[in-house]
Order: structure tokens, then sequence, then C-alpha cells
């Protein structure tokens, strides 16, 4: 999907009028964190366990290069196949021409977040490949064709009806079924496409240095469906999905599952290691795994960022967000939502076109407390802003006149004289367009101010001055 992410403030009006997205995203809190939370303090050392997988990451991240080396040769040694995409055009092209050397007409898809980043169903569409994704979630969401709204529950915000209408839309089905019934329909379609399917696509929850493995994290099956059955299995990853050893990555599962959905272990956890060997009986002829850059490297040479490529993707800043809970996951623009999303969308897509997203928090520093390796989004996100407001001119965002106003706020709050003399200032030149002592709308660049709430008209006299006049009355 294209980024439009200079959608935002018009998005989140769109969802905050919506009570169906409403009702349905208290789920994310209800659901999602609590049994986060709950998994937390049943797991003994939990606090130890986090700090020990941000110092995984940290060590792999500053080292990348050096596991990226090892990883490629193992894979090779494995009998893979290895491809690094500077871009998603470049990742895209070697699928499509890997499809088309195979003469492949049917592509199954695990669900991936680099692969949405990629387009990569619309682009197999548009050549005459059929792409069908076999994460329910991601299935209801192609159906829809719509973009996931949370990382981990892409239809999250598709109530139950909404679901089976769809469903009766697209597959001539019952308006009325349960969700016991809508998902048997769903199984029964996608295992027919399983079974035709010549290639698969999939994610990658982590890749193993050490061994060239990669490893899938599902509860449903598909995962293990799509690497075992086509003949052609292409991986896809963000340059960042490395661990080291298998030792490591048994902590970071341990850390990654209890903070997406409150499990202590999910229902499959896949490792595959290459095409399938002689002595083994499912599996794939050829294994591609591609990793790509996208952007990752601009993060990478930021030491203000550096830590957004920490990220396990389970989605626990999402939901412990009060921002992202109630403007949802389609306002964001692009495939990252949530606080990460309002630091990965605009390096990756471009801070100018995103310059509202680092503003889409109230830096109280739920997402902090949530993220299983301690990502400090708030102060990455604080950056962002000043990057936006005084960063170089070809990625700063706000207009002079804004700047000038500004400017003029901090000046006036320099010392307690200005600050006087300015509300008093703005009480005079206030008055005549003050209607009961507040303003109901101004122009901009402050007219966001007054768009849901009154301002109030500066007071004449200030309070500490007051306050003086009322002690000494006090005491005559």
């Amino acid at each position: 999907m294209l980024p439009k992410t200079e959608r935002f403030k018009q998005g989140a009006r769109e969802t905050l009028a919506d009570p169906v997205i409403q009702e349905s995203m208290e789920a994310v809190y209800n659901g999602f964190h609590t049994n986060r939370q709950s998994a937390g303090q049943a797991t003994e050392g939990w606090d130890a366990q986090r700090d020990r997988g941000r110092a995984i990451k940290e060590h792999t991240i500053a080292n990348l290069d050096y596991y990226l080396e090892m990883l490629t040769d193992k894979v090779d040694a494995n009998g893979g196949n290895v491809f690094f995409a500077e871009d998603t055009a470049a990742a895209t092209e070697y699928i499509l021409d890997l499809a088309r050397a195979r003469d492949v007409k049917t592509v199954i898809k695990s669900k991936s977040m680099v692969s949405e980043e990629m387009s990569l169903a619309h682009e197999m569409e548009a050549v005459g490949i059929e792409a069908v994704e076999t994460d329910l979630g991601e299935y209801i969401i192609q159906l829809a064709g719509e973009a996931p709204y949370h990382i981990i529950a892409p239809a999250i915000h598709k109530s139950q009806d909404q679901v089976a209408e769809m469903f009766a839309e697209t597959t001539g089905t019952d308006p009325g079924q349960t969700p016991e019934e809508l998902t048997t329909t769903a199984r029964g379609m996608l295992r027919e496409t399983f079974q035709r399917a010549d290639m698969s696509v999939t994610g990658v929850n982590f890749a193993v240095a050490e061994s060239g493995s990669i490893v899938l994290v599902t509860n449903e099956g598909n995962g293990r469906m799509c690497t075992s059955i086509p003949r052609v299995h292409v991986a896809v990853m963000g340059m960042e999905k490395i661990v080291p050893s298998m030792q490591d990555l048994g902590m970071m599962l341990r850390i990654l599952i209890r903070s997406a959905t409150g499990q202590r272990i999910s229902s499959y956890v896949t490792m595959v290691n290459g095409p399938r060997r002689d002595e083994e009986e499912d599996g794939p002829e050829e294994f591609h795994l591609v990793i790509v850059d996208n952007g990752r490297m601009r993060l990478l040479a930021d030491p203000n960022l550096r830590e957004a490529l920490y990220c396990l993707r389970c989605g626990a800043c999402l939901n412990a967000c009060p921002v992202y809970r109630k403007v949802g996951g389609h306002s964001y623009g692009w495939v990252y939502p949530g606080p990460i999303g309002a630091v990965v969308s605009p390096v990756l897509s471009g801070l100018k076109q995103a310059k509202d997203l680092p503003f889409a928090s109230s830096l109280c520093g739920a997402c902090r407390e949530a993220c299983p390796v301690r990502i400090d989004i708030p102060n990455m996100l604080l950056h962002l802003r000043h990057q936006v407001v005084e960063g170089p001119r070809e990625v700063r965002s706000v207009g002079r006149v804004e700047r000038l106003v500004w400017k003029a706020w901090r000046f006036g709050n320099m010392k307690p004289g200005r600050f006087r003399t300015g509300g008093k200032i703005a009480n005079l030149l206030g008055r005549p367009f003050a209607r009961g002592g507040t303003f109901r709308r101004v122009p901009p660049p402050l007219s966001g101010w007054t768009r849901s709430r009154d301002l109030p008209l500066p007071a004449s006299t200030p309070f500490r001055d007051r306050f003086k006049k009322r002690r000494s009355r006090g005491r005559g």
C-alpha cells in the first residue's frame, strides 16, 4: 500500500465518529493489554527477561553487518538463496521474476508486515498471479480491500455482522453465520487454495544467524501449511529481524508471545532451515530469503532513532496507547500504526509527508512501559517533533507563520515581566473577539486549539498579582 500518512487528522476524526470501530477497539485494551499484564505477572523474573531481550537486540543491531553475513552464509550452506533488497521495488521485482520463471499461477501468503510495505499481493494480482492471504484476519482484510488495522489482529475493527455480510457478498454464504461457521467457511475455501498453490510468501518473526533458520509464530497453522506444501517458499524479512543464536531465540520467543497475546507459547512455532532434504517428507523444493532495507539503514544511522530497530512487532505499544485505542490503525495511513508506527513510518515514508504522526501521542509513557524490550518511544517521538519544527529545511514541515508564533510565545514566557506584559496585551487585543471570556474559534496556525474546545481569554491581571492582593486583604 502507498503511504497516506498525511491523512492522519482526517482519518482520526472519521474513526472517532464511527461507533462500530470504537466498540470494537475496546477489545484491544480489555483483551490483549490485560492478557499481557497477566502473563508478565505470572512469569518469574519477567523484568529481568525483558532486560535480557533488550540486551540481545542492542548487541545484534550494533553488529548487524556481522550477523547478516553469518545468516547469509548459513542459508547458502543449507541450500537456500538470499537476496538483499535496497527497497520494496527491488524486493517485489525479485519475487515477481521468480514467480514468472517458475510459471507460478497461485501464491499463498502468511502474515507479513514487510510484504504489506511492498503491497506484494496487489503487485502480484496486477501481473495475473493469484495471491491469497491465509491468516484469517488478513483474509478478511483482503476481501474487504483494506489494510491491516493492527499488527497482531488485522481485522479487529470489523464486527461479526460486518464480516458475515462480507462473506455473504463474496462467497454466497448465509449472512447470519456465527463466528464458528464463518471460520469453517474460510477454512474450506483456503484449504483448496493451499492444495493448488505453487509458491508461498511468508514473513519472518526471527532469523537465527548461527543456523540460518527462519522462525514463524502463528496460532492458526497457516504458517506451517505455507512452509510445507508449495514447491517454492519465499520468506521476506526486515534486516533487523536477526537474533545471534538458538539460545537467544528462546528468550525472544518468550517475551514476544507473552507481550503479543498473553500466551505462554503460541499454537505454532515453525522453524525453516532451507529447502526439503531427501529424507524429509514435506517442504519446498526451493527456499528464498529476501532481506529488505527500505529505509532501515536510515534508522540504524541515527543514534536517536536506532532503538526503533529493536521492535519485535508484538503490538503491545498499540494496545497500551490511549491515542491508538481511539483513532485506530487506518488513521496512521501506512503499514505500521500506533506509537512505534509514529516513529517508523515518518522515517520510512518521509517525515515531511508524515509530520502529524510524531504528535499523535500524549507522551504518557504507556508504550515504553508495555514494550518487551523497553524501547524509549516517547523520546524518539520528541526527537522527530524537533525535526518537524527545527530540523533541516528539506524535512521541516512547520510553516513560517507558525514558527514565528511559537518563537514569540517562547520569548514571552522566558521571563516573568515579559509574561505579565504579554498577558495584558493578549487580553486587550482579544477582548473584541472573545464571547463570554472565551474564543470559540481562532485563525490558523492556532485553529486546532478551538476545533473541539473553547480557548479562554488571557487574564488581564496575572494570578500572582491577584493572589498577592488577596493575601494582603486577609492580613488587613
